[in-house]
């Protein structure tokens, strides 16, 4: 094998090395899961593709808890990441013709980190996100 042969070949297989380490480094993001309204009750949206498209459709202006809603997955879920001094709950709530039942609840610990709740089904359904200090002293989004 000449020398010139012998560079092609090793410039060739370092491409296709590289070329196979990027393939490998994009699978976890093929790992998410998919699925739509009903299926996606109890699932954590960061798990799924329901985080790609989601939007904040609603939030309390007090302590600052955002109703998050995916189009594609038809699910809604409750997120808090203002970084708060204080503890309190974050809850996503169904309505049934009152509120009050939180589906899905999670506890932020005055860490400064983001949170979420577990995802609900919203096709075709109103929920709501809400921030709890204590029994009296919470605030909740419109329903969307």
């Amino acid at each position: 094998m000449n020398a010139l042969t012998r560079k092609f070949a090793t410039v060739g297989s370092a491409l296709a090395m590289a070329g196979s380490s990027l393939l490998l480094a994009s699978s976890p993001a093929s790992a998410a899961t998919s699925c739509y309204a009903s299926s996606c009750a109890g699932l954590d949206p960061s798990t799924t593709i329901c985080q790609n498209d989601a939007r904040t459709v609603a939030d309390t202006d007090y302590p600052g808890v955002e109703l998050r809603y995916s189009p594609t997955c038809r699910a809604a879920w409750a997120r808090y990441n203002r970084g708060a001094g204080f503890s309190f709950d974050v809850s996503i709530e169904r309505w049934n013709g009152s509120y009050g039942t939180a589906v899905y609840s999670t506890h932020y610990s005055g860490n400064g980190s983001t949170v979420w709740t577990r995802m609900i089904n919203d096709a075709g359904l109103l929920a709501r996100a809400c921030g709890r200090v204590s029994a009296n002293d919470y605030g909740c989004s419109a329903a969307y």
